[in-house]
């Protein structure tokens, strides 16, 4: 990705999205109450540009705004399928930058209590499937092959990071020593390794979450960010915690990033804080908060 690319075609694009999305909503500029903004984090360029048409729009039509980051976003995307969702709420978000443990709390904030040491989950899956020679994105090429795969054809290791904390560098490397010792590989076998493989990470992940609920239990846990529409992972995730808690996982097309989790995430911190006093800057490092 270009990060200045991505930004011209975001000005290019934006508007129409914009008036396409109203249209097909049914919804005029005279019923629209505030405007909700992602201010990050993300590649500044992008961001910038949403940001600064945000408050223009606000501007224009004196409407309150408000910008929300896009981590938080994922863990109230879950209020798209569950309106009456409150914390506290012990969330996953799983994506391409980012593999973050957190808890809703009861003041409405988000508190970090693990987070990846090296790569993302999203990243490893990446990384994994370019290794086994599949097109990106990784991770839906990995999810697909790996229908046919068994799981248990080899035993990658689970990485071993302190606390509640994710690791993803050694699978990553395993996956990369198995594919160099082997002189050829057949399509069952390559399938085998994409199984074997998204197993390895899909328990690494579930592991702390399981850990995060016996030491201190959350009556709901809610998985969100692009990795979470991995069908291993959502499988799994019913599977493993489903019984020690009300667990919400968003429609696939609500995980990754999308414009509705960001007017539910909007409405949550609206009534938390309020909204924004302009002009404000967009934040490509922005966290949680």
């Amino acid at each position: 990705m270009v990060p200045e690319i991505a930004a011209r075609a975001h000005l290019q694009t934006l508007v129409p999205v914009i008036e396409r999305a109203m249209e097909n909503a049914g919804t005029r500029w005279e019923q629209v109450d505030g405007v909700a903004v992602t201010r990050g984090p993300g590649l500044v360029g992008c961001l910038l540009v949403g940001v600064n048409l945000g408050q223009a729009i606000a501007w224009a039509r004196k409407l309150p705004v408000i910008g929300v980051s896009h981590l938080a976003a994922h863990v109230f995307a879950g209020l798209l399928e569950e309106p009456d969702l409150h914390p506290p709420v012990l969330g996953l978000v799983v994506s391409g930058g980012h593999s973050d443990l957190v808890r809703w709390q009861q003041d409405g904030g988000i508190a970090v209590i693990g987070r990846t040491l090296d790569d993302a989950a999203g990243e490893a899956f990446d990384k994994g499937a370019r290794v086994l020679g599949l097109p990106f994105p990784g991770g839906p090429a990995i999810d697909a092959l790996a229908a046919t795969g068994d799981p248990r054809a080899v035993r990658f290791p689970r990485p071993r990071a302190p606390g509640l904390d994710f690791s993803f560098s050694g699978v990553k490397t395993a996956l990369l020593y198995e594919v160099r010792k082997r002189r050829s590989i057949s399509d069952q076998a390559r399938a085998d390794l994409a199984a074997s493989y998204q197993e390895a990470i899909v328990d690494a992940l579930l592991q702390r979450v399981e850990a995060a609920q016996a030491a201190d239990p959350a009556p709901t846990i809610v998985l969100g960010g692009g990795v979470a529409r991995n069908r291993r992972l959502r499988e799994a995730a019913g599977a493993r915690l489903g019984k020690a808690a009300r667990l919400v996982i968003p429609a696939p097309e609500l995980c990754t990033d999308n414009a509705a989790m960001i007017g539910a995430a909007a409405l949550i911190e609206w009534d938390r804080r309020g909204p924004d006093p302009a002009p404000f800057d967009a934040d490509p490092s922005l966290g949680f908060a």
